[in-house]
């Protein structure tokens, strides 16, 4: 089947109008009738040299304006998407991330994609409120939106109290039920950090963006009803497709 993409891909050449601005002008015009839908992957680069009889820089140097203007994005390895709406993520005392996605109507999915037992290094150790050294269960996991990656967490667990956290997540990657079984059933948000940064390229990976895209970092401590600290987060959040709101 052969896609279709512009009404008239004719170039107008050596009008004084630059050719990629004359692509990036048409794949926008399509995406603005609607002929394009949210998350909807283009043709590949490929597709559009042969199409605009051009250069495959030129095309290039087109889907850059257009990601860089918010209307598409590009994801490593995958190829260029029409843009998503963002979606709102509060942070607030009681933050639960599948709660979150499935109040606005997303179906909320979470992968566990490492568990080890690691040594607290000095940021570790500061945000948990514990010694140095001092061994510690960390649970890398990925919080994914319709299918799309949202967030990647870094989660970590003082031991020998969460020691059997690791198997609660083997059956479901829920870091609110396996808590509930090793006898947190409620944790409070006590405090979070924000800042913005270039992703490193394990992140970028997991996140499917380009590294060239910031992440959001936000360190989030949680404490059980008594005020103890549980879990130290750190975590990336795709700022493309999410915005964080804070709640008071």
């Amino acid at each position: 089947m052969v896609e279709t993409l512009m009404t008239n891909p004719v170039l107008a050449r050596g009008g004084g109008v630059a050719l990629w601005r004359q692509i990036a002008s048409a794949v926008e015009a399509d995406i603005s009738a609607g002929k394009r839908q949210p998350g909807e992957r283009l043709p590949t680069e490929a597709v559009l040299t042969e199409r605009f009889a051009v250069n495959r820089h030129t095309v290039r140097r087109a889907l850059e304006e257009l990601e860089a203007r918010g209307i598409i994005r590009v994801e490593q390895g995958r190829g260029a998407f029409v843009a998503e709406d963002v979606l709102d993520y509060p942070l607030g005392p009681r933050t639960r991330f599948s709660e979150t996605i499935r109040r606005q109507n997303r179906e909320a999915a979470g992968r566990v994609l490492s568990i080890t037992e690691i040594a607290a290094d000095a940021q570790v150790a500061a945000g948990l409120g514990i010694r140095r050294g001092r061994s510690v269960l960390r649970v890398a996991r990925l919080g994914l939106a319709n299918g799309r990656p949202l967030v990647l967490g870094l989660h970590h667990f003082p031991l020998p109290r969460f020691a059997g956290l690791a198997e609660s997540l083997t059956l479901q990657a829920s870091i609110t039920v396996a808590l509930s079984a090793c006898g947190v059933p409620d944790y409070r948000r006590q405090s979070t950090r924000i800042t913005a940064r270039l992703p490193s390229p394990e992140e970028a990976k997991h996140l499917m963006q380009s590294r060239s895209r910031p992440v959001i970092v936000a360190e989030a401590l949680n404490t059980d009803p008594a005020g103890v600290p549980v879990d130290w987060t750190l975590s990336c959040y795709a700022a493309a497709r999410v915005q964080l709101v804070l709640e008071t």
